[in-house]
């Protein structure tokens, strides 16, 4: 049986590869800071926050942008500053407008996360955003206007990420949230002397379970989390990634923790979730070790139709791989065969997603980084990273690559967003900074090779296609395989096309899965462009 053994190259000259970037988000008119509202209390939620959304509010066939943003410390007890989340709309000529008052979505409080998807089926794309004190749902009018929804009373928690996915194949998007700690800024425990304080470290706070939120089809939700088995499992959750791990039909559900193991839930298709990470082999890195995991994604990385996992970490935690065996198999860690071990051990990573940034045919790896604040303070060494781009060499290693100058100014990196801004054919990367201008990652490539991007539009399925399974099949022989979702990486959210990177051949034929198990297949598909596919009931 093909295994994947991928041996992690570091290169520091960009001639080596054809994935470069540009940075132009002062050109194109996205200026964003997001702000943390630190001032010298040490408080844990100004590490933390940072999603963004890359989403086509307007439904132009251009992807805007969404940041959520933060809030002075003191406005959680009612008085100080709030800082606006923002919308950008996309000029459809890679410059955005602030479209935030207009569309009704700055928001109050202290926002964390984002969570894109079209809840209530009626082809506009609604936004889930979690905070510190409270989560609101937007729903998208279609008029370029957002308003609230009443979500189920329940404990106030502090969410860091959130997702959208159909986990009963009702064609009904629903919602899973991922709760971080119990915070509260009034009893916060304090770290470190007086003359010396720093942020705590995550076990001096309590975990909290996660949420599972079910759409009733009528623009309500009902909370499932304890009768799904969701809620009974305690974590410090940070990223989320869906996917269906063994093929049976039904979405499962990788949660990351911070410093605790990592919880993978089964979906046993009857409303009903196991937990496995333990003996899925993907709760702890290889030695047993549980790491701060932050980001995760959950994407097939060698082209065998089954979705790996990776999951970046903190400062001397290193990044892991997991390659999905299949079935009830689960999953071998590959960190440290694969070298990413060793050459993310001095990192720090946040967001991330896999996607083939140059086109040849296998998926790429980015990765958001940036030490802890308090790092330049305590351990003499910059707090602030470049980011890092791997590029996958046909599924033999994978080859960190610098990406073009641009790509190495260093930053307090938080969550990033990945689509086509300029409709090119390239994935492009927003990302925030802490205390800093959001930056707009330009695939400037030399994209000779051809593409595919997949608009699905359910009918019996959700109207986005979330959970679809999608088989590519070239005329050179090859197989590459991907699913929808729009959950991707730290506390953000990505474009619901899927992509595929063709290299130099052109398609025989695509193959979808949808939710609940119908399978449609297309002959003699067009490239180098999005094609739109609705489900086609009648099979």
């Amino acid at each position: 049986m093909f295994r994947l053994i991928v041996i992690v190259v570091l290169c520091n000259s960009a001639a080596s590869s054809a994935i470069r970037f540009e940075e132009i988000a002062a050109k194109a008119g996205l200026r964003f800071e997001l702000q943390n509202g630190e001032a010298g209390g040490f408080h844990q939620i100004e590490l933390t926050l940072g999603g963004v959304a890359a989403f086509d509010y307007n439904n132009d066939g251009c992807v805007d942008v969404f940041f959520t943003n933060g809030a002075e410390i003191p406005s959680l007890r009612k008085t100080g500053a709030n800082f606006s989340n923002r919308l950008f709309r996309n000029n459809c000529d890679l410059t955005f407008r602030d479209v935030t008052a207009e569309a009704g979505l700055a928001g109050e409080g202290y926002s964390m996360a984002v969570a894109a998807g079209d809840f209530d089926n009626d082809g506009f794309t609604d936004l889930f955003v979690a905070g510190v004190k409270g989560n609101t749902l937007y729903r998208n009018l279609g008029k370029g206007r957002f308003a609230p929804v009443l979500l189920p009373k329940a404990e106030t928690r502090w969410a860091v990420s959130a997702g959208w996915f159909d986990y009963d194949n009702d064609g009904w998007l629903d919602l899973f949230v991922a709760n971080y700690v119990e915070w509260d800024a009034a009893k916060e425990p304090r770290c470190g002397s007086p003359e010396r304080q720093y942020y705590c470290h995550p076990n001096a706070y309590r975990g909290l379970p996660n949420q599972l939120l079910h759409n009733n089809r009528d623009g309500s939700f009902t909370d499932v989390s304890l009768e799904s088995g969701i809620g009974r499992q305690i974590g410090k959750g940070m990223g989320v990634a869906f996917a269906d791990m063994d093929g049976d039909g039904f979405t499962d559900i990788f949660v990351a923790n911070d410093s605790v193991r990592g919880l993978l839930f089964r979906n046993q298709g009857n409303g009903k979730f196991e937990e496995i990470g333990l003996e899925a082999g993907v709760a702890f890195r290889d030695d047993g070790h549980a790491i701060a995991g932050m980001g995760a994604d959950f994407r097939d990385l060698d082209n065998d139709g089954r979705p790996d996992l990776l999951v970046s970490g903190i400062l001397n935690d290193s990044f892991l791989l997991f390659r999905n065996l299949g079935g009830r198999n689960g999953f071998e860690d590959l960190a440290q065969r694969s070298g990413l071990l060793m050459s993310t051990r001095q990192l720090t990573g946040w967001s991330l997603g896999i996607f083939d940034f140059d086109n040849d045919g296998w998926k790429d790896v980015f990765f958001s980084l940036a030490h802890l604040l308090q790092l330049d303070r305590y351990l003499g060494r910059e707090s602030a990273l470049p980011n890092r781009v791997y590029r996958n060499v046909e599924g033999k290693r994978l080859e960190d690559v610098s990406a073009g100058q641009a790509f190495q100014g260093a930053a307090l990196h938080r969550g990033a967003a990945f689509a086509d801004f300029d409709n090119d054919g390239l994935v492009d990367v927003v990302v925030s900074a802490v205390n800093g201008q959001a930056k707009l990652f330009h695939n400037v490539g030399p994209g000779k090779d051809h593409w595919l991007g997949i608009r699905l539009r359910g009918v019996r399925s959700n109207r986005q296609g979330l959970g679809a399974v999608i088989h590519v099949r070239l005329a050179d022989g090859r197989s590459l395989y991907n699913h929808a979702t729009t959950a991707v990486g730290y506390a953000s959210s990505s474009e619901a096309v899927v992509r595929f990177g063709l290299g130099s051949s052109l398609v025989e034929s695509v193959e979808i899965r949808w939710p609940g198990g119908g399978v449609q297949r297309l002959d003699n598909v067009a490239v180098d462009r999005i094609v739109e596919i609705t489900e086609d009931v009648r099979r």
